[in-house]
């Protein structure tokens, strides 16, 4: 395997706090029947897909460490959410400071992180369809640092206050 360069590992967690700015936007202000929502039979609801998300970013977390990970169903939302949270924490910190030993950073940044980022989305998604959708935002300004992945995030830099609505394009 190449050597891991500070810019690799820079850029991870930077990719990492994009993921934990992105998904506080999508869950903040969301309204208490948000974590049930269901889009259509069989799609997982926002409270599976932070399920999942955990699973995600414990299996990325075997780069650094042999073993297995299965994240376990938590009774409630918040705590899916500090669960999360507390993932993208002991990922960040692996980056920063252990050798890859299963993958290298494009995998991990090409497979379990694309996923993760995926999911949000996802969540972002699911906050219109169920008539709560978040205020959009230019994010390539965004006050996003590598290693700031809790739930505490900086406030939008630059809101977008004109929201563009889906149009029929006369083709």
């Amino acid at each position: 395997m190449p050597p891991v360069t500070a810019a690799d590992r820079r850029l991870l967690r930077h990719f990492l706090a994009s993921i934990a700015y992105r998904m506080q936007k999508a869950l903040t202000g969301a309204p208490a029947s948000f974590a049930d929502y269901r889009a259509a039979p069989g799609s997982r609801t926002p409270h599976q897909l932070l399920r999942h998300m955990s699973d995600v970013l414990g299996y990325a977390r075997t780069t650094f460490s042999d073993g297995q990970w299965r994240a376990h169903s938590l009774p409630t939302f918040q705590e899916e959410i500090a669960r999360v949270h507390e993932q993208l924490e002991l990922l960040s910190q692996a980056v920063a400071s252990d050798d890859f030993r299963r993958f290298t950073p494009d995998q991990l940044l090409q497979g379990p992180l694309a996923d993760v980022m995926t999911h949000v989305g996802q969540l972002a998604m699911l906050r219109r369809l169920c008539g709560s959708p978040i205020p959009p935002e230019n994010f390539i300004v965004a006050d996003i640092r590598p290693g700031n992945v809790g739930v505490r995030q900086e406030p939008p830099i630059s809101p977008d206050g004109t929201w563009y609505e889906a149009e029929e394009e006369p083709w």
